[in-house]
């Protein structure tokens, strides 16, 4: 299998860094987006349509927006169903829906190609540092054949099982994140209106039961003004929660904590914070409790 070359489709937030990546390791990227300018800033060949960004290459890597988008750039006029062929892997680095991708799956197994669902976690840091989470999905041999692949943009690698299995994994581990974002953005808006020390506060909760990733890695710089910028922002999240709630449908498991971070994300998009990173929820919940803010203005450089 050819190790020079690649294709990759979607070249924004995620996909831009991981691009980024593979070309410093010296892998030749043929980058398709629909802003052209992404490729090359990314340091990726451009290539002008999905046909050509797939062309003469054995991996073609997507990051995409969601299901939608995939199907659209898979089955659609021009996509890669019509021009793909056998022998090629397109692996999906997209959050989507488990119930789309193995359909997918079972259209590219016509066509002889191997399709596979590679969940992603860790955000845009990870991603420019190489240390993402992979949760696989798909044929086990296919996956450790192109294992080259995922060593420069990730730490750690897990196959999960069959197709669908990468994407559903993601969703259970995207839906605890919205969990803890929102729930601890609350409590610390609360801690701020008790007039507690902020930094005090989430050195009990970090040594104590409640801690958690946001409580871990987000909040200790959001306190100090700093909101990470650049990653998941509030709308994705909010679609995430929904493809977590309809998967669980599917299964036929009650969703009984998703109404939490829908309202908070929802509601940091209903406020303007929509295209922000959704740790810009603990603004819109700052808001509606009286213009709460974390880091006190007096402290502001």
């Amino acid at each position: 299998m050819i190790r020079t070359r690649v294709g990759f489709i979607g070249l924004g937030n995620m996909g831009a860094r991981m691009t980024r990546r593979l070309v410093d390791a010296g892998i030749a990227v043929q980058g398709y987006d629909t802003d052209p300018a992404r490729a090359m800033a990314a340091g990726a060949q451009t290539a002008a349509t999905i046909a050509e960004a797939i062309d003469g290459v054995d991996v073609v890597l997507l990051s995409l927006p969601d299901s939608k988008v995939i199907e659209a750039v898979i089955e659609g006029a021009g996509g890669i169903l019509e021009h793909c062929r056998p022998g090629q892997v397109v692996v999906d680095l997209s959050t989507a829906a488990a119930s789309s991708t193995v359909r997918l799956n079972a259209r590219f197994a016509q066509r002889g190609v191997q399709y596979v669902d590679a969940g992603i976690s860790g955000g845009a840091a990870a991603a420019e540092q190489g240390k993402l989470t992979l949760m696989l999905g798909g044929d086990r041999a296919t996956i450790d054949a192109i294992a080259w692949v995922f060593a420069p943009i990730s730490a750690k690698v897990v196959t999960m099982g069959g197709s669908g299995a990468g994407h559903t994994t993601k969703l259970l581990n995207n839906f605890l994140n919205a969990v803890s974002l929102a729930a601890t953005a609350e409590v610390m808006v609360a801690g701020k209106k008790a007039g507690l020390d902020l930094h005090r506060l989430l050195e009990v909760i970090n040594s104590s039961s409640g801690v958690n990733f946001a409580s871990l890695n987000r909040f200790p710089f959001i306190i100090d003004g700093n909101y990470l910028e650049g990653g998941l922002t509030s709308k994705l999240m909010t679609k995430d929660v929904v493809l977590y709630v309809d998967m669980v449908r599917e299964l036929g498991v009650a969703s009984l904590n998703a109404a939490g971070p829908a309202a908070c994300f929802g509601l940091a998009t209903a406020l303007g914070y929509g295209d922000q990173i959704s740790n810009r929820v603990v603004d819109a919940i700052g808001d509606v409790s009286g213009g709460v803010r974390l880091k006190s203005a007096s402290t502001e450089e």
